[in-house]
């Protein structure tokens, strides 16, 4: 049970990470599976596909997006090592233990919201309101599909 959450706790954080080759069309963000496979093949060409670019928005937009890009590496790495600790422990816990568990989730849920909040500030400010928004519920399909995985594969504590 270890290794199959270690891999797909790795899974989903390679989606996150940025890579290079371009596959998947605009359709593909409607489909689960074939969501998983753009974000696995190239991330970054499926946001530059569905967004569809000027060249000026483009000059605007990649820097904020490596900024939330980086941004959710960090939460994502803090998710994964509480989530891990929960399985690792396959033991019952106490209930102070789960309490900390829980404050770090929780904490980690609030930092993510609080970089979607700056990410959206600045796209705002970046690029036409529609785009940005598209942008935004692109990142919102990606990162369901991670935490539905990653739910999937933790067991209830005991």
């Amino acid at each position: 049970m270890k290794l199959v959450l270690i891999v797909i706790l790795a899974t989903a954080a390679a989606l996150s990470a940025v890579t290079a080759g371009a596959q998947g069309n605009i359709a593909d963000a409607t489909d689960l599976q074939a969501l998983r496979a753009a974000v696995k093949a190239d991330k970054r060409a499926l946001v530059a596909q569905t967004l569809q670019l000027t060249p000026d928005e483009a000059k605007r937009f990649w820097p904020i997006y490596d900024a939330y890009q980086r941004d959710l590496d960090m939460i994502n790495h803090e998710r994964n090592m509480t989530v891990i600790d929960v399985v690792e422990a396959d033991k019952p816990i106490s209930n102070l233990y789960a309490k900390n568990l829980e404050k770090s989730l929780i904490s980690a849920d609030e930092a993510e919201i609080k970089s979607r909040r700056t990410c959206y500030n600045n796209l705002i400010k970046a690029l036409p309101a529609k785009k940005a928004a598209r942008y935004l519920q692109l990142e919102a399909k990606i990162r369901a599909a991670q935490a539905y995985d990653i739910a999937a594969a933790i067991p209830l504590i005991k």
